[in-house]
């Protein structure tokens, strides 16, 4: 009888190794090797391979290498989700025999987001797996979300892998959900669910059923403390497509974000607002994203970003006060902490205001994470209004990148940006100079204010 086989596995990154090391040397993480164990073949798996060579020879081996004009470039169809957010995440809907992978804090709103998105899908005959609930409890939140009943969904509370692709080919559904990954065990592997093991065998189990079937698998997995998802991070090379689900517990806001797409995008985003009865896509998320009452408040610049294809106007909070324990601090939610430094030293270096004893605080309204570099105007803006204590005037936005030597450099699709500053009944955009090449006016309304340096935009804003 052949005996086990003991490895080590980076729980960081899923590097494997023959004995214990202290550095992992692909992640340069430090004691973050597992001991696992390896079980050797049985005959069992051999009357498996052999079984699985036969049919192949029967049907034809479908793994034959093969030409480029053997190929079919035809795209297949993809499956429409009821969802315009979650298709516009996906690239469009979701493709037919892909894995996808969608990760987010406990609590988020995954579970959710999935069962009112199945329930919706009435057309298709879909299985829904859950191991970290019972039937019960998943009939209380369809309750809930007050969702019809759906004939086509059906419900299984079990976390073997082996019983539940026995239940797949009793169901033959046309999608598979995962609640969640980690709570998935087989029994090939001597080891506790959510190890490193168990989690990587299931996933290209379920990798190998969706490549071979064409039935498209979600998986559900949760994040750890770090931010990334749990397990190794194999899993996320594993899948087509990784979606996290982020948000503030706090805020009602939840952002579904791609973060790596084979079949689309990977800037796209889709915003959803938390309510009693489940979520609700949000379609024009300048409205709720921009505060009304601040007309006579200091420290607020509005800013025309983009993210994905997806123009939208921000509010871009700062608070500039003197140091209080002599070491100034530097603080940011939602931007980036690094941006905010440099924009910081461009305002004292080349606009000339001391910020050197200030505590300089930047927040995004409505919780939200933008990367946009088009935000750095609107940034040096509310911390100059902050510092002054002098309000920017109603009708005001603006978008520009923001360079080391203090000009304003070009950004993408300012057409979009002015547009959706004019449907949202604003008098004045700030946009870079360079911008105005090639760009029609004539079909705005909206007054463009062009600009070189950041002194000017400054000007142009108090005078």
């Amino acid at each position: 009888m052949a005996k086990d086989k003991i490895a080590y596995v980076c729980s960081n990154c899923g590097q494997e190794s023959a004995k214990w090391i202290g550095k992992c040397p692909n992640c340069g993480q430090w004691n973050t090797f597992k001991e696992i164990r390896v079980a050797a073949d049985t005959g069992q798996k051999a009357a498996k391979q052999a079984a699985a060579s036969v049919r192949t020879a029967i049907h034809g081996d479908k793994n034959r290498p093969l030409h480029l004009r053997e190929i079919s470039a035809k795209d297949e169809p993809r499956i429409d989700m009821h969802d315009e957010e979650l298709n516009r995440v996906l690239g469009g809907g979701l493709v037919p025999g892909s894995i996808v992978l969608l990760g987010g804090e406990p609590g988020i709103g995954k579970s959710t987001l999935t069962l009112q998105t199945i329930l919706r899908m009435n057309e298709r005959r879909i299985l829904y797996v859950s191991g970290e609930e019972s039937a019960h409890q998943l009939k209380m939140r369809a309750e809930r979300i007050a969702h019809t009943e759906n004939e086509n969904c059906l419900i299984l509370c079990d976390t073997s892998l082996e019983n539940i692709f026995a239940h797949i080919q009793e169901v033959k559904p046309e999608l598979v959900v995962i609640d969640s990954i980690q709570t998935i065990s087989t029994e090939d592997v001597d080891s506790s669910p959510g190890s490193i093991t168990q989690v990587r065998e299931c996933a290209a189990a379920l990798l190998r059923f969706a490549k071979t079937s064409g039935i498209p698998v979600i998986l559900i997995g949760h994040i750890n403390k770090e931010g990334t998802l749990a397990g190794p991070k194999i899993l996320e090379h594993i899948v087509d497509t990784v979606i996290q689900f982020e948000g503030d517990q706090h805020y009602m806001y939840r952002i579904l974000r791609s973060i790596k797409n084979r079949f689309g995008n990977t800037s796209e985003l889709g915003i959803y607002e938390m309510r009693q009865d489940g979520l609700r896509q949000v379609s024009n998320p300048s409205e709720l994203l921009l505060t009304q009452d601040h007309e006579g408040l200091s420290g607020v610049a509005i800013s025309s970003a983009i993210e994905g294809v997806r123009p939208f106007l921000v509010e871009t909070q700062a608070l500039v006060s003197s140091a209080a324990y002599g070491t100034p601090q530097r603080s940011a939610t939602g931007f980036d902490q690094r941006r905010l430094n440099m924009l910081l030293a461009v305002l004292e270096k080349r606009v000339g205001f001391k910020l050197m004893q200030k505590d300089v605080f930047i927040n995004i309204a409505g919780g939200l994470r933008v990367t946009d570099l088009a935000m750095d105007l609107s940034v040096i803006a509310a911390v100059l209004s902050s510092n002054v204590d002098t309000p920017i005037e109603a009708g005001w936005c603006m978008a520009g990148e923001v360079g080391l030597s203090g000009e304003v450099r070009p950004v993408n699709r300012i057409e979009q940006r002015v547009a959706e500053a004019q449907k949202l009944g604003f008098s004045h955009i700030i946009i870079p100079k360079y911008n105005l090449q090639g760009f029609n006016a004539s079909k705005f309304n909206i007054e463009l204010v062009p600009v070189r340096r950041v002194d000017e935009a400054l000007r142009a804003l108090f005078g």
